[in-house]
């Protein structure tokens, strides 16, 4: 039974060939991607009210939306930013929702409830998620005449390439970005108004009454049924040139061309713009499946391109933004060469530490675990990626330490003359428990991370999870195949017992030995002083943990980084595209700078998977996406851009941001002021701006209710306008068709609605003197000047209102130089509070968001499913040694890798960060696993279970070349990580490498010593119960 795999060679080589072919199977099927995969949690409701301000917006629209949605039992937090005209609510699912379709489902029936408590005047709201998938490939259609842009162009050939990159398989979803939304504009001045004697929504209703795009009716008879429709649909310029429009008090008629000049454009003032290398440009946007290749996809997608651009116009060009093939393939490569150096490194030590034989044998264990793994993550849909694969590079030493062990006692058995069928056979049943129980443990180790909630869990998970993978393939193999191979290997060539090439068994050193096992004899011999000093490194460990500087997750290394800019809130987009492009210039004259590339208006198509933005119809801002030559001194070019951009652009807020790795936060330092009062709360939030200011390390700070913005009041003199027929809402009717147009009708061109609009000429709308000197026409059909019932004034405003779960807050943000650290800066503000005796007024209060409290929700996250696992940790130990105390040694064991993990820490200087307590937990697990190795053998020893300090002695000898094997194969192992260049691993591979080395000690020192003391205490107790009863 337990030779099963030796006996039979068939069965043994059929499982080496199903092993194989399923794991290079799976690895070539397997999806390729950058990152992990984020659930979709966030998503925004937007609603237009058009003239409405911050207060009345929030008051009319936002309150009644959030009231609404309140009632979602799985909703996390509901935040909104109300401002002139336009209402943004944000909702957020908690962490434990997983299925989330439902849920969104849910979200969007409860705002079609609320539309109808809407002002009739308000649009839509309108529900868009908020994408956390990255981009797979962003390009941009480029114009590239001298002469003005032509949108509808680029719109038309653009829209040509999102239905060809949407017929790829794998395609997922594809939009464009910069396309202004076209019209027909019929503009007509307000003299001719008054000429005609019509006003503008007359003229409007009439173009609409000549679009008459309805069913007539319908002709039955016994043989044929036919539709009827009015054949007078708008469907081109010329058609609505020749719409007869009725002037004049005796109702002349005449040609729509005649009076106005039509003609075809983009609506103005336009959204949102793109500017690709400098040009002006629709982008197109597409991501992919998650279950396909992006590798695979990008190519057809280049092809596609490389037809595409043949076929264009001259004038036209087509540029890539993004390749995200290209930063898989790296991540990818990167990941899976450190894989391969690991595995070599580990093979060579083991060739060393065990001998050639052996070395061969434990090092089959690496590759027929790590293909083992790819057919089960294939099984899991589990894709590769940087975390997936790290969790293999983790798991390396782990790997082959089941494999050390049981190769090492087949050769036991065989160096002391038992057969080879027996030796493998004793070898599994001795060690099965013993392994079994150790692996169970160091799996338990890893559950929280491969079972955390939320962002970060999906971010970190799958780490957890080859992790956990690996270790019970190791498992599988170790008490089969490769026991198995062990027997075959040393009966193929039996051992010479007596051999003392290092080649054969090992490397060994005689001096180091005797020193070794006099050490072991004078601790054994005062069983306290092993105890004592075994627990020396954990204590400096927990002794230094406070001075550790903490970090949630280090940016990432990548040759791209981001540029919002933020011009004042009255600012038109034309001004933030000349800002831009100046910009533009400034930043091209470094070297490391190869491009550009900017979206005016909203966001940037996500290009990073954590960079997410929720901007719309935001004129005064712009967000652009750096393309830099290389990643050769990346902080220092951002910091240099930062000083740069300050220095020559003091009239907007420039911030040069470093891509950051985990899950996605608004701003490192954030500080939300919660209470009742806005104009308080602004106060309250200029104070701690300025503080924030005072720190070095801050570039710029910002608060949602810090900028008023200009508004034009529009005073009605109600008694004047009464008098001639006019009232507040008639007036305010008039100006905003004479400024915003006024709808009436549209053409349809292919699949397209087009809207017509009647407006005045740009010179009038732009011109405060021309908009105060019109005429207003009043109910009898007279004409009143502007200036007799009304007068305008300029007045400030706040531009946002923003509140979150209900309550108006001010949230203050502050950005930091590329390098620094948020704990820190935050520690020197919460300093800083103290210093200037900082107090909130009654009724207000203060939380903190940012860094820190993604940091904190993430470790809390991690950490709620520890508990459990502890339980289910000991009743593991405590039923295969069938013994509290034993189980408690090792609990000391975990608790001192927590200490020793931070020791590690502080003499690397090293940063507590997430991956450093996943090295923690990582390292808790290794530790538990070497001293049950240890306790194992102990107990299976007559003399040693009862105590004996020679027989302890001996067998920690014998047990000392597989725990140092396992612990150097381990360390070395992690050296790649060690070694990285992007700062984002070496914390989590000094905390599990430099740890071991004290977790070996408590293994060979700490484990024996406890042992003897619980029984030596023991039997002098049962002897002096002998003597008593005798």
């Amino acid at each position: 039974m337990f030779n099963l795999f030796f006996r039979n060679r068939q069965l043994l080589f059929l499982t080496l060939t199903l092993v194989i072919v399923w794991g290079l199977s799976a690895f070539l099927s397997l999806p390729r991607l950058e990152d992990p995969e984020i659930v979709q949690r966030s998503s925004t409701v937007t609603t237009f009210f058009p003239g409405a301000s911050a207060e009345r917006v929030e008051s009319l629209v936002t309150d009644k939306i959030e009231e609404e949605l309140s009632d979602i039992e799985e909703v996390e937090e509901i935040s909104s930013s109300s401002g002139p005209g336009i209402s943004v609510v944000t909702v957020e699912l908690k962490d434990t929702v997983s299925a989330v379709e439902p849920v969104w489902a849910r979200v969007r029936s409860q705002i079609d409830d609320v539309i109808p408590e809407l002002p009739a005047e308000a649009s839509r709201p309108e529900y868009e998620d908020q994408e956390v998938q990255a981009s797979a490939m962003i390009v941009g259609l480029t114009w590239e005449l001298n002469e003005p842009v032509n949108y509808s162009i680029l719109r038309r050939v653009a829209e040509g390439l999102e239905a060809e990159l949407r017929n790829l398989p794998g395609t997922d979803s594809v939009e464009l970005f910069g396309e202004p939304d076209e019209e027909i504009q019929v503009e007509i001045s307000q003299a001719d108004l008054l000429k005609l004697g019509i006003s503008a929504q007359s003229l409007s209703q009439q173009i609409r009454a000549s679009d008459a795009k309805i069913s007539t009716g319908e002709l039955r008879s016994d043989a044929t049924e036919l539709l009827f429709e009015v054949d007078s649909s708008l469907d081109s310029l010329d058609r609505i040139r020749e719409i007869p429009i009725q002037v004049g008090a005796e109702g002349q008629i005449a040609q729509l061309g005649d009076i106005a000049q039509v003609t075809k454009g983009v609506q103005t003032p336009v959204s949102d713009l793109a500017l690709i290398g400098g040009q002006p440009a629709v982008v197109v946007a597409a991501t992919v499946e998650s279950d396909y290749r992006v590798d695979q996809w990008a190519q057809q997608a280049r092809k596609v391109l490389k037809m595409f651009e043949a076929n264009l116009s001259d004038g036209l060009g087509i540029n890539i933004v993004l390749d995200q093939s290209r930063y898989v393939q790296q991540r990818l490569n990167g990941v899976i060469g450190n894989l391969i150096v690991s595995s070599l490194l580990v093979i060579g030590i083991s060739l060393v530490v065990l001998g050639w034989r052996s070395a061969l044998i434990v090092g089959m264990a690496l590759p027929l675990s790590t293909l083992m793994v790819f057919g089960s993550m294939n099984v899991l849909d589990i894709p590769l990626h940087q975390m997936s694969v790290t969790g293999l590079i983790i798991a390396l030493g782990l790997l082959i330490d089941n494999a050390i062990v049981v190769v090492d006692e087949v050769r036991v058995h065989l160096q002391s003359g038992s057969h080879p069928a027996i030796a493998v056979g004793e070898t599994v049943k001795h060690l099965t428990v013993p392994l079994l129980a150790s692996t169970l443990t160091t799996v338990l180790a890893f559950v929280p991370i491969a079972t955390s909630p939320g962002g970060t869990g999906e971010f970190i998970g799958t780490i957890g999870s080859t992790v956990i993978l690996a270790l019970l393939s190791s498992l599988t193999l170790s008490l089969t195949v490769i026991a198995a191979l062990a027997g075959l290997v040393y009966h193929w060539r039996p051992l010479r017992s007596h051999s003392q090439h290092w080649s054969i068994g090992g490397c060994s050193n005689q001096t180091l030995s005797r020193i070794y096992e006099g050490s072991l004899r004078a601790v054994f011999r005062r069983p306290i002083l092993g105890v004592l000093i075994a627990m020396v490194l954990p204590m400096v460990g927990f002794v230094q943990f406070a001075s550790l500087p903490q970090q949630f997750f280090p940016p990432t290394n990548r040759d791209q980084f981001q540029i919002e800019v933020e011009r004042p809130a009255s600012s038109a987009i034309a001004t933030t595209r000349n800002q831009t492009l100046a910009i533009r210039e400034l930043i091209q004259q470094h070297p490391a700078v190869n491009d550009i590339h900017w979206f005016l208006g909203q966001n940037a198509p996500s290009f990073f998977y954590n960079v997410m933005g929720s901007r719309r119809n935001a004129s005064e801002y712009a967000q652009g996406i750096v393309q830099l030559e290389s990643t050769d001194n990346l902080r220092e070019t951002i910091r240099t851009l930062q000083t740069e951009l300050d220095r020559t652009f003091p009239d907007a807020q420039s911030l040069v941001k470093q891509l950051e790795q985990g899950p996605p936060f608004d701003a490192p330092l954030e500080v939300s002021l919660y209470g009742p009062d806005l104009e308080q709360l602004r106060t309250l939030g200029n104070q701690l701006r300025l503080i924030l200011s005072q720190l070095n390390e801050v570039t710029h700070t910002r608060a949602t209710l810090t900028e008023l913005s200009p508004k034009l009041a529009l005073e009605v003199d109600e008694a004047a306008a009464k008098r001639v027929g006019l009232d507040n809402g008639a007036i305010a009717s008039q100006l905003s068709t004479l400024l915003d147009g006024q709808l009436g009708g549209s053409i349809l061109e292919d699949t397209e609605d087009i809207p017509v609009r009647v407006q005045l000429p740009e010179q009038e709308r732009g011109d405060l003197a021309s908009i105060t000197s019109v005429d207003l026409l009043s109910a009898t059909g007279t004409t009143v000047p502007f200036s007799a019932v009304a007068s305008v004034n300029l007045r400030p405003e706040l531009s946002t209102i923003a509140r979150r779960d209900g309550q108006r807050v001010n949230t203050v943000q502050a950005f930091i130089t590329a390098g620094s650290l948020p704990s820190t800066v935050l520690t020197e503000f919460q300093q800083a509070l103290t210093e200037q005796g900082f107090e909130l007024p009654t009724g207000y209060r203060l939380s903190y968001g940012g860094e820190a409290d993604a940091r904190g929700s993430a470790v809390g996250n991690l950490l709620s499913t520890v508990g459990v696992l502890v339980v289910l940790m000991t009743a593991t130990l405590v039923l295969s040694f069938n013994s509290f105390a034993l189980a408690g040694l090792l609990a000391v064991v975990a608790v001192a890798a927590v200490g020793l993990a931070a020791m590690a820490l502080w003499l690397f200087n090293s940063l507590f960060g997430f991956t450093a307590i996943l090295g923690t937990l990582g390292l808790i697990g290794l530790a538990i696993n070497d001293s049950i190795v240890v306790l194992a053998a102990l107990r299976n020893d007559p003399l040693a279970r009862k105590g004996d300090a020679g027989a302890t002695r001996q067998v920690v000898m014998k047990a000392t070349r597989h725990v140092v094997a396992t612990t150097v194969t381990t360390i070395i192992g992690f050296t790649p990580l060690l070694l990285d260049s992007t700062g984002f691993w070496p914390p989590l591979a000094i905390a599990i490498a430099g740890g071991l080395g004290g977790a070996t000690l408590l293994a060979l020192y700490f484990i024996p010593s406890a042992h003897l003391l619980i029984y030596r205490t023991r039997g002098k107790t049962v002897r002096a119960r002998d003597f008593e009863f005798s």
